[in-house]
């Protein structure tokens, strides 16, 4: 009989982004998966990878105990209707609230912490309280894997998870068969302006500002390049960037939006480096997909970000919350040769071939998954 895998995230959007590649990798190998998070306009475009998906609500960012409680009866409510044989939990509400219903209802579920967000960088009371949660929700988890080692550490030290359950992933994986480096001899034929490119939704915390401050800073002092940023805007996060405050920064002629994409491919290509100033991260995905295609990177020397460049090989480590630091970087990387940031785009592909390709994910968590389900101990 078909084992079912049931996988939660908070949007359909983040399933089809980050996990396309171990959805695929779990239906090649003969699961039935059931794909589930709040329903939004990528829904199709996931059930085209062979899922089932169904949809769930979930109040994403609040804290209120009552939507929270809600959340617990829905995720268990759906355990008993579904009845699947393991569960894959990400983010937050799925990681706390779907482990605790997959215990109450006896389903083996192994947990990814894909990166600790605003909570943990500000601190406070709600810090402890989600810390709480983690320690409470991961109890009886198969395995907790994350994304970088500081992370893992932050939960050992803080006895949020079992030192024997934990394990880190190289992120989410890089699909190296579809992001590759592409040929922009065409480009630069024409001559266009260098151009630094910021792919990320637009929030406070992945150094937006930080970026608009540092293309102000370059082209006050005279420096010929496009900042670009491409992106969600207004999105359901108290660190967003609304779209009033990125009109006033185009209308200053700093920077250029570039809306939203779903398929970044294209404007990576486009681009002669990408840049993520954040001030902490998981194993951030687009500085993955510009390092497969042979771009170099400036990102700062953070958490999850220093793990995919190494300063001076395949790009630039910048101080974070720096904007004139980063702006240094910035002018450094224009200044070297078009050979020397394309030795960059090299050494950064070989990086990924060699540590962050994708099939290094789906092996781990097809091993995982095996052993969960015989009720074997992690290794």
């Amino acid at each position: 009989m078909t084992k079912k895998i049931l996988i939660s995230l908070n949007t359909a959007w983040n399933l089809l982004n980050f996990r396309a590649g171990l959805i695929g990798g779990l239906i090649s190998s003969g699961y039935e998966v059931v794909a589930v998070a709040p329903k939004d306009e990528y829904v199709v475009k996931l059930e085209l990878l062979g899922c089932r998906f169904v949809h769930l609500e979930m109040d994403n960012q609040g804290t209120h105990p009552i939507r929270d409680l809600l959340l617990l009866w829905r995720f268990f409510r759906l355990l008993k209707t579904e009845k699947p044989d393991l569960c894959l939990f990400y983010t937050v509400k799925p990681n706390v609230y779907g482990s605790l219903a997959s215990t109450i209802c006896g389903i083996p579920f192994i947990n990814n912490v894909s990166g600790l967000g605003a909570v943990f960088i500000q601190g406070g009371w709600l810090r402890r309280f989600v810390s709480a949660l983690y320690r409470l929700a991961f109890r009886n988890s198969n395995q907790v894997f994350f994304q970088n080692r500081d992370d893992l550490e932050l939960f050992l030290l803080n006895k949020l998870v079992k030192v024997e359950l934990a394990d880190v992933l190289p992120g989410s994986g890089i699909n190296l068969h579809r992001f590759t480096p592409t040929d922009d001899s065409d480009r630069k034929s024409l001559n266009t302006p260098f151009r630094f490119l910021l792919i990320a939704r637009m929030l406070k915390d992945k150094g937006v500002v930080e970026f608009v401050n540092a293309a102000q800073l370059l082209k006050e002092s005279g420096v010929k390049a496009e900042f670009c940023l491409l992106g969600f805007l207004d999105v359901q996060n108290p660190a967003a960037i609304s779209s009033e405050q990125m009109k006033e920064w185009t209308d200053q002629g700093f920077v250029k939006y570039l809306g939203v994409s779903d398929d970044v491919r294209e404007h990576i290509a486009s681009a002669d480096c990408i840049v993520l100033p954040s001030y902490r991260e998981g194993t951030p995905r687009t500085l993955l997909e510009a390092a497969a295609m042979g771009k170099p990177i400036i990102t700062t020397n953070v958490v999850g970000c220093k793990e995919v460049v190494e300063h001076g090989v395949n790009g630039f480590l910048c101080e974070v919350k720096n904007a004139q630091d980063l702006a240094l970087k910035m002018k450094e990387m224009l200044l070297l040769s078009a050979d020397q940031r394309k030795l960059m785009g090299e050494n950064g592909r070989l990086k990924m071939e060699k540590e962050f390709d994708e099939n290094i994910v789906i092996q781990k968590y097809l091993q995982a998954i095996d052993l969960a389900l015989l009720g074997q101990p992690v290794p």
